[in-house]
């Protein structure tokens, strides 16, 4: 004769399987909500610190990103076409600026010149 298990025998009390979601679902909520990892390695040598690298990783949405105040990506002419036309417009704003102030500044040879030619 075989045992039945009848610990069980009721739905209500049968133990409870683990919720499985699928990959998307997950990804979803670490976007949604964000995950920091974060660690450090350090390399010693007889006491002597040789190197110390800090890893700060942060995994989320570009909405929960921004939340956060991280928006680097905006302002890094490297990733954003507008922040290197921004760059390359206040680089040109500067080089006028010096420009003008060169055209404006009384070249000494000039000024001899003309007094002399007065």
């Amino acid at each position: 004769m075989t045992d039945v298990d009848h610990r069980y025998a009721d739905p209500e009390t049968q133990p409870c399987a683990p919720v499985t979601g699928n990959l998307a679902d997950l990804l979803e909520r670490v976007l949604d909500k964000g995950i920091v990892i974060a660690g450090d390695i350090k390399i010693d040598l007889l006491d002597i610190e040789l190197l110390t690298i800090r890893l700060r990783l942060f995994i989320a949405s570009v909405d929960t990103a921004k939340k956060a105040g991280i928006d680097w990506w905006e302002t890094d002419p490297a990733l954003s076409s507008r922040a290197a036309r921004d760059a390359l417009a206040e680089e040109n704003a500067r080089l006028r600026a010096r420009l003008d102030a060169l055209e404006e500044a009384p070249v000494d040879g000039a000024e001899e010149t003309t007094g002399a030619a007065r």
